[in-house]
């Protein structure tokens, strides 16, 4: 399997978990969705929402990095879905902004152990 297949086959199973999640999860109320922060291990889940937005994102490790995909999506309107592959080195994090001030931050952690939301 060639890298660009792959990327295109975890950015598909990504898109196609953040559907899933949102269509068959039955939240106690309609405006609360499944959240877990991490630490998680290699294509583990983190899910959450920052301001307007539901996030999921997961990772690989490669060479001590975290290659991390992230899909995200308006709380209101699962349609119009967008996704972002980064990779980083250990220790460094990825902010993720959404309306206003509010902000999602991700750090890989030594070795590309865990992937977690930090503040």
């Amino acid at each position: 399997m060639t890298s660009s297949t792959r990327i295109q086959l975890l950015s598909f199973a990504a898109a196609s978990a953040l559907v899933a999640l949102t269509a068959t999860s039955v939240p106690a109320r309609s405006d609360e969705r499944p959240v877990r922060l991490g630490p998680v291990g290699p294509d583990e889940p983190i899910m959450t929402t920052v301001g307007n937005k539901n996030v999921i994102a997961f990772y690989r490790p490669v060479d001590g990095h975290c290659d991390i995909y992230v899909v995200t999506c308006n709380r209101n309107d699962d349609s119009g879905a967008q996704q972002v592959r980064v990779s980083l080195r250990p220790r460094e994090s990825i902010h993720i902004d959404a309306t206003g001030n509010d902000t999602l931050n991700l750090e890989c952690s030594e070795n590309a152990a865990t992937l977690a939301v930090v503040p």
